[in-house]
Protein backbone atom coordinates (compact mmCIF):
# COMPACT_ATOMS: atom_id res chain seq x y z
CA UNK A 1 0.00 0.00 0.00
CA UNK A 2 0.82 3.47 -1.32
CA UNK A 3 1.13 5.98 1.65
CA UNK A 4 -2.03 7.79 -0.07
CA UNK A 5 -4.74 8.22 2.14
CA UNK A 6 -7.07 8.89 -1.25
CA UNK A 7 -6.82 4.69 -1.32
CA UNK A 8 -10.05 3.05 -0.50
CA UNK A 9 -11.55 0.41 0.90
CA UNK A 10 -13.18 -2.02 -0.92
CA UNK A 11 -15.59 -5.30 -0.53
CA UNK A 12 -13.29 -7.95 0.65
CA UNK A 13 -13.98 -10.98 -2.04
CA UNK A 14 -13.54 -15.35 -0.87
CA UNK A 15 -10.03 -15.10 -2.36
CA UNK A 16 -9.20 -12.23 0.11
CA UNK A 17 -10.12 -14.55 3.56
CA UNK A 18 -6.93 -15.84 4.34
CA UNK A 19 -4.95 -12.53 4.40
CA UNK A 20 -8.49 -11.30 6.65
CA UNK A 21 -7.30 -14.05 8.92
CA UNK A 22 -3.67 -13.48 8.64
CA UNK A 23 -3.97 -9.59 9.08
CA UNK A 24 -6.33 -10.10 11.78
CA UNK A 25 -4.29 -12.80 13.75
CA UNK A 26 -1.11 -10.22 13.34
CA UNK A 27 -3.17 -7.14 14.83
CA UNK A 28 -4.82 -9.29 17.93
CA UNK A 29 -1.91 -11.68 18.30
CA UNK A 30 -0.23 -9.73 21.13
CA UNK A 31 -3.22 -8.95 23.19
CA UNK A 32 -3.57 -12.77 24.02
CA UNK A 33 -1.39 -12.72 26.83
CA UNK A 34 -2.83 -9.26 28.40
CA UNK A 35 -6.43 -10.10 28.35
CA UNK A 36 -5.91 -13.66 29.46
CA UNK A 37 -8.64 -14.89 26.30
CA UNK A 38 -8.50 -15.24 22.91
CA UNK A 39 -9.52 -12.07 21.01
CA UNK A 40 -13.06 -12.31 19.89
CA UNK A 41 -12.13 -11.09 16.11
CA UNK A 42 -9.48 -14.23 16.34
CA UNK A 43 -12.18 -16.40 16.64
CA UNK A 44 -14.68 -15.10 14.24
CA UNK A 45 -15.66 -16.59 10.75
CA UNK A 46 -13.79 -14.99 8.17
CA UNK A 47 -15.16 -16.59 5.33
CA UNK A 48 -19.08 -15.86 6.43
CA UNK A 49 -18.52 -12.51 7.30
CA UNK A 50 -16.52 -11.64 3.97
CA UNK A 51 -19.21 -13.74 2.03
CA UNK A 52 -22.25 -11.49 4.19
CA UNK A 53 -20.45 -8.28 3.20
CA UNK A 54 -19.35 -6.71 6.29
CA UNK A 55 -15.69 -6.96 5.87
CA UNK A 56 -13.73 -4.15 3.56
CA UNK A 57 -9.97 -4.58 2.93
CA UNK A 58 -7.26 -2.26 2.22
CA UNK A 59 -4.36 -2.26 0.19
CA UNK A 60 -2.35 -4.67 -2.29
CA UNK A 61 -1.49 -7.11 -0.81
CA UNK A 62 -3.87 -6.68 2.35
CA UNK A 63 -2.17 -4.36 5.15
CA UNK A 64 -6.09 -3.34 6.93
CA UNK A 65 -9.46 -4.51 7.20
CA UNK A 66 -12.94 -3.51 9.13
CA UNK A 67 -16.04 -5.51 9.76
CA UNK A 68 -19.04 -3.79 10.20
CA UNK A 69 -22.48 -5.09 10.39
CA UNK A 70 -25.29 -2.38 9.50
CA UNK A 71 -28.32 -2.21 11.74
CA UNK A 72 -31.55 -0.05 11.58
CA UNK A 73 -29.96 2.99 13.86
CA UNK A 74 -26.16 2.43 13.52
CA UNK A 75 -23.80 0.90 11.94
CA UNK A 76 -21.13 -1.23 14.64
CA UNK A 77 -18.03 -1.70 13.52
CA UNK A 78 -17.49 -5.09 14.81
CA UNK A 79 -13.13 -4.92 14.10
CA UNK A 80 -10.74 -2.94 12.59
CA UNK A 81 -7.41 -4.57 12.16
CA UNK A 82 -4.10 -3.09 10.54
CA UNK A 83 -0.94 -5.39 10.04
CA UNK A 84 1.58 -4.07 12.99
CA UNK A 85 4.46 -3.43 9.63
CA UNK A 86 1.76 -0.89 8.47
CA UNK A 87 1.56 0.85 11.92
CA UNK A 88 1.72 4.90 11.74
CA UNK A 89 1.04 4.80 8.05
CA UNK A 90 -2.35 6.06 7.81
CA UNK A 91 -4.36 2.81 7.43
CA UNK A 92 -6.33 3.27 10.56
CA UNK A 93 -7.27 6.51 9.78
CA UNK A 94 -8.54 5.37 6.27
CA UNK A 95 -10.11 2.92 7.31
CA UNK A 96 -12.06 4.30 10.44
CA UNK A 97 -12.79 7.40 7.71
CA UNK A 98 -14.44 4.43 5.39
CA UNK A 99 -16.55 3.46 8.49
CA UNK A 100 -18.09 7.32 8.57
CA UNK A 101 -18.50 7.30 4.84
CA UNK A 102 -20.21 4.06 4.78
CA UNK A 103 -22.34 5.04 7.40
CA UNK A 104 -23.63 7.78 5.68
CA UNK A 105 -23.77 6.00 2.60
CA UNK A 106 -26.28 3.99 4.24
CA UNK A 107 -28.30 6.70 5.86
CA UNK A 108 -27.11 6.30 9.67
CA UNK A 109 -26.21 8.65 11.76
CA UNK A 110 -24.57 6.69 14.27
CA UNK A 111 -21.41 4.25 13.98
CA UNK A 112 -20.79 2.08 17.80
CA UNK A 113 -17.70 -0.02 18.85
CA UNK A 114 -16.65 -1.06 22.02
CA UNK A 115 -12.90 -2.54 23.13
CA UNK A 116 -11.34 -4.23 25.32
CA UNK A 117 -10.35 -2.68 28.31
CA UNK A 118 -7.09 -4.28 28.69
CA UNK A 119 -6.52 -2.88 25.07
CA UNK A 120 -5.32 0.63 26.44
CA UNK A 121 -4.26 2.01 23.03
CA UNK A 122 -7.98 1.79 21.87
CA UNK A 123 -8.92 4.14 24.78
CA UNK A 124 -6.39 6.80 23.47
CA UNK A 125 -7.43 6.53 19.21
CA UNK A 126 -10.99 6.18 19.60
CA UNK A 127 -11.78 9.43 20.97
CA UNK A 128 -9.44 11.11 18.87
CA UNK A 129 -11.86 10.15 16.45
CA UNK A 130 -14.99 11.51 17.32
CA UNK A 131 -15.90 8.40 19.87
CA UNK A 132 -17.25 9.15 23.24
CA UNK A 133 -17.59 6.71 26.12
CA UNK A 134 -21.14 5.50 26.51
CA UNK A 135 -20.62 2.42 29.17
CA UNK A 136 -18.27 -0.51 30.41
CA UNK A 137 -19.65 -3.81 30.38
CA UNK A 138 -18.68 -7.21 31.38
CA UNK A 139 -19.67 -10.12 28.71
CA UNK A 140 -18.40 -13.43 29.19
CA UNK A 141 -14.64 -12.92 29.50
CA UNK A 142 -14.81 -9.69 28.04
CA UNK A 143 -14.62 -6.38 30.00
CA UNK A 144 -15.36 -3.96 27.20
CA UNK A 145 -15.89 -0.76 27.14
CA UNK A 146 -18.58 0.79 24.81
CA UNK A 147 -18.62 3.93 22.20
CA UNK A 148 -20.65 5.94 19.88
CA UNK A 149 -20.16 8.14 16.94
CA UNK A 150 -22.68 10.60 15.74
CA UNK A 151 -22.27 11.78 12.68
CA UNK A 152 -22.56 15.04 11.40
Amino acid sequence: MTNDLSERARPAVAADVPAVRDVTDAAYRHYIERIGVVPQPMEADHAADVAAGKVFVTGEPVVGLVVVEAFPDHLFLDSIAVRPDAHGRGVGRLLLRFVDAHARALGLGEVRLYTNALMWENQRIYPRYGYEVVERRVEGPYDRIHYRKRLA
